[in-house]
């Protein structure tokens, strides 16, 4: 458990908590049950203090999502001084609830850094030692001092128990917690990795591809000029317009960014019309009031036409080449969703980060959808995957939208 989040503190509160029910019902046991003449003004005056410093400590816990460890040591230091006060009114020494001084130290020794432990560990022993040397000697009544002071130990050893349990267990889901952290963070990290170095390697085989992708549209536009056949030159045309896209997406590469954001942007309704110009035989069904006029950095773009790629891949491999589209803006947010009508996905990695060069097609190079996640990740959005009703699936990302565009 991280002592720089608040977790550590709201679980002080609640084993706080526990120690208050705790103190008070010891309290009721032994002056009503046991009839020992314990001075109850000053008990329940420390279990007052200690439920008001609760009440306190669990309103500023409520409203802050870090504390630092010097915090944390100041709420324990409370808890000592608390305990140190009634186990001196109650017995000092031969109160066998002074061992509580060990919970506090096993809780600090296992959730705060070395010094602050050693700060904790030598508060515990002072306040033991303060509660020995100056604390009143505890009443029989009717009971011996060794059953007394079994029975003491059974109900220490009880409430011990309890408290060791609670908070062993919350260390365990927070650790848990942690390790899946981290294991995010790696695969996240090894996929980035590998998109600088994707990104690398594309700068130096655009610069390759530009000339030979200039030489091809030149030789396309003789050919064409040549043809007299019109099938053949509409077929050209084509070829010629996939060729100055390919010439573009080159260009792109090489563009000037700026915060990690290229400075072109690209209106959804040239998304799709790239799109269709590259699937002419996927049919894409849209919303019709979709924003088309809507100007996208061209990692969304990007991220657009990977998802339609795959929908459209997998319908075409169902035997079912379509797709559907639903683009909105809501609330200064675009939301989208685009539906394949293919065989669906394993729901169990739905929401698995993209991992690059990993993909689920035999002819993909799973750079796509790692992209597509590294996209997500960088504006702050979300991105989730649901069967969809009948057959195939869903991918829906929702992404904040600069002011500007979201009113427009």
């Amino acid at each position: 458990m991280n002592p720089s989040d608040a977790s550590f503190l709201r679980t002080l509160c609640s084993l706080r908590w526990l120690a208050t029910a705790g103190q008070a019902a010891t309290i009721l046991v032994a002056t009503g049950l046991m009839r020992l003449e314990l001075p109850q003004l000053p008990l329940w005056s420390g279990v007052l203090a200690l439920a008001l410093f609760n009440l306190y400590a669990q309103v500023r816990v409520a409203h802050s999502d870090s504390a630092a460890p010097a915090t944390a040591f100041g709420h324990i230091l409370v808890d000592v001084t608390v305990l140190t006060w009634m186990v001196g009114w109650s017995g000092g020494i031969a109160n066998p609830f002074g061992s509580l001084f060990l919970i506090l130290i096993a809780l600090a020794a296992l959730a705060l850094p070395l010094g602050w432990s050693m700060a904790v560990a030598s508060a515990c022993v002072l306040g033991y030692t303060v509660s020995a040397a100056f604390g009143l000697p505890l009443p029989h009544g009717g009971f011996d001092a060794l059953s007394l002071h079994m029975w003491g130990m059974a109900a220490n050893f009880l409430i011990s128990t309890v408290v060791v349990l609670v908070f062993s267990t919350r260390l365990a889901f927070s650790l848990r917690e942690r390790e899946r952290e981290i294991s995010t963070l790696r695969e996240r990290f090894a996929r980035n990795e590998g998109i600088v170095a994707l990104a690398t390697h594309a700068a130096s085989v655009a610069h390759e591809l530009n000339t030979p992708l200039a030489t091809m549209t030149l030789l396309v536009d003789d050919v064409a000029d040549q043809c007299e056949q019109p099938e053949l030159r509409e077929d050209l045309e084509t070829v010629r317009e996939l060729l100055v896209q390919c010439h573009e997406r080159v260009l792109a590469l090489a563009a000037p960014a700026d915060n990690g954001n290229l400075n072109s942007a690209v209106a959804v309704q040239d998304v799709l019309e790239q799109w269709s110009l590259v699937r002419p035989t996927v049919q894409l069904q849209r919303n019709t009031d979709a924003p088309l006029r809507l100007m996208l950095e061209p990692g969304i773009g990007h991220l657009l036409m990977v998802l339609l790629n795959n929908a459209a891949d997998a319908g075409e491999r169902a035997g079912n080449p379509q797709v559907d589209l639903t683009l909105r803006i809501e609330q200064d947010h675009l939301h989208g969703e685009v539906r394949d009508y293919g065989r669906g996905f394993d729901t169990s990695k739905a929401m698995l980060p993209g991992t690059l060069f990993n993909s689920g097609k035999p002819d993909g190079m799973g750079v796509g959808l790692a992209l597509s996640h590294a996209t997500i990740e960088r504006l702050k959005g979300e991105l989730w995957m649901l069967p969809a009703t009948g057959s195939g699936a869903r991918v829906g990302f929702r992404l904040p939208l600069p002011v500007k565009e979201a009113t427009s």
